[in-house]
């Protein structure tokens, strides 16, 4: 798996996520708050599926 998601992405991502899966501790409480995981996984890996599926990436080339 070869990085495909530029780093201060990866930070967006994870703090989106993480702010997506308080919602299932704080405010409504609902469970579609577990989705967060997946831009905190992506954030993390630093490696996006539909990304690679698609040829996209948003790293600099060197």
């Amino acid at each position: 798996m070869k990085q495909n998601v530029h780093n201060f992405e990866r930070i967006v991502r994870v703090v989106i996520g993480l702010a997506v899966v308080s919602l299932v501790f704080i405010g409504p409480q609902s469970q579609w708050g577990w989705l967060g995981l997946i831009p905190v996984a992506t954030g993390l890996t630093g490696w996006c599926p539909p990304y690679a599926m698609l040829g996209i990436s948003t790293c600099k080339k060197p």
